[in-house]
């Protein structure tokens, strides 16, 4: 089998065929994604938007590789993600995706920038010369050798950004990077997400709630009851 990792053929960076999602609660089956196709080019801004438990989360993280759908398929670079060993997706997902949640996930034990290297760490590369120099692209250089605890909100989802940028991925996810922040924080997060994609043509999935913030990006795509209803070019 081919390597994700290989030259793309494909201008898509990320495409979704078809892809069902269910949840067992109980005696009853939820079906939470419904048959849902999305196609992403290479270096596009992407914001999935929609009501509280529309889908947008799940199809984030099965976008990203987090959640195995129960039918359908997700191609990286026009190949199949799920076909993958476990060992092949988790080598994916550490060298061509880079995530940011809404809740940070920090390791509260390290500082700033040893969470930075994390990603790194695994793949046994020493990169505390690239840590140093993404925590100074977002602003936090100073604040290096700090522990989550000592850091504001705001900051410790910059620190959850460098993490994110650590490997250089060609994929960013991010799921409700603001919601756990102020407006202020809220926006200069999104806006340095932005300039990090647009900068470096990273391609960029974000899903949110706030529509004015979805605005940033190239397209909208809306999911209502685990199906897309709609999408747009945003303004």
């Amino acid at each position: 089998m081919s390597s994700l990792l290989s030259t793309p053929q494909t201008s898509l960076a990320v495409e979704a065929k078809e892809i069902v999602r269910t949840y067992k609660i109980g005696e009853n089956r939820i079906e939470v994604l419904k048959g849902v196709s999305l196609a992403v080019s290479r270096g596009e801004r992407l914001f999935l938007v929609g009501p509280s438990g529309a889908g947008k989360t799940s199809l984030l993280y099965t976008l990203a590789g987090l959640e195995r759908p129960n039918g359908g398929d997700v191609l990286i670079n026009d190949r199949s993600l799920y076909r993958l060993g476990r060992l092949e997706q988790a080598r994916v997902r550490n060298t061509s995706m880079g995530y940011v949640f809404q809740s940070f996930f920090l390791l509260p034990e390290l500082t700033a920038l040893e969470n930075v290297m994390v990603p790194a760490m695994i793949r046994g590369k020493k990169a505390k010369e690239r840590a140093h120099s993404l925590l100074e692209r977002v602003g936090l250089e100073k604040r290096a050798g700090h522990l989550p605890t000592e850091l504001s909100g705001g900051e410790q989802q910059r620190v959850a950004i460098a993490r994110a940028l650590m490997n250089d991925p060609e994929i960013i996810f991010a799921d409700e990077p603001t919601g756990n922040l102020d407006t202020s924080n809220g926006v200069s997060v999104m806006n340095l997400l932005m300039d990090v994609a647009e900068e470096q043509q990273r391609t960029l999935l974000v899903v949110t709630h706030d529509n004015d913030l979805a605005d940033l990006g190239d397209r909208t795509v809306t999911l209502v009851d685990g199906e897309i209803v709609s999408w747009g070019i945003s303004c």
